[in-house]
């Protein structure tokens, strides 16, 4: 799925037209809040984001999605009518995998879409193959196993995917919401009981290395960032 977020009606019908017609699933968003609703709904494989939007504009939008843990990962190519060399480099600054000015060529936009979504394709795998070390942690994410030292330790489904999506956001703090969502799929004010429960275990079974999870007393969890 790919998710055009244009305020011009024909360019974003166009757009989501053209993906159709080339193997692609597509669906336009006119704004920021559309497109958030339909984040909710689907993770899409890329985001078309227009700069100059209604509301709050795309530069914005961008730095909300590069700051949430599941959102951080969407290859995102901007979509504007600036084309200063200053825009385009807010614009990269912020998180954006490219940029291309209006008016573009349709074919060119599709040669585009599929050269991000080979990068980051090819910069998933490598992400993976690499194990998350930290504090005598170390994740190896593709072969399922957790050690702490030389120790292994045995996690649950959920107890192991806390500590990858803690480990992978080092020094930021994740809300009980946050990780209800991610998690879960889920996120209510009654069940976030439930992520302090896989914490607390979790700590216990990570010994003396799971106090690297810090609590944020109101807010939530987050993984300290001492080596």
């Amino acid at each position: 799925m790919i998710y055009c977020v244009e305020d011009d009606n024909s360019i974003r019908e166009l757009v989501v037209y053209t993906l159709q017609n080339t193997g692609f699933d597509a669906q336009g968003c006119p704004d920021g809040g559309a497109l958030f609703a339909a984040l909710r709904e689907q993770k899409p494989e890329l985001i078309l984001l227009d700069i100059m939007l209604p509301g709050e504009d795309g530069v914005s939008i961008l730095r909300r999605l590069r700051s949430l843990p599941d959102t951080a990962d969407i290859p995102v190519i901007l979509l504007t009518a600036k084309t200063s060399e200053y825009d385009k480099v807010v614009g990269l600054d912020s998180g954006a995998d490219d940029y291309i000015a209006k008016p573009f060529g349709m074919m060119e936009l599709i040669a585009r879409i599929r050269a991000v979504l080979r990068r980051a394709q090819t910069k998933a795998q490598t992400e993976q193959s690499r194990p998350l070390a930290l504090g005598g942690i170390c994740v190896d994410e593709r072969a399922h196993t957790v050690f702490v030292g030389e120790e292994t330790v045995q996690l649950t489904l959920k107890e192991f995917q806390l500590l990858c999506l803690l480990m992978k956001n080092r020094g930021a703090v994740l809300t009980r919401d946050v990780l209800l969502e991610t998690i879960w799929g889920y996120g209510t004010e009654n069940e976030t009981r439930t992520v302090d429960v896989h914490i607390r275990t979790l700590r216990q079974k990570l010994g003396d290395c799971g106090e690297l999870i810090e609590t944020v007393r109101g807010v939530g969890y987050r993984m300290g960032d001492r080596a």
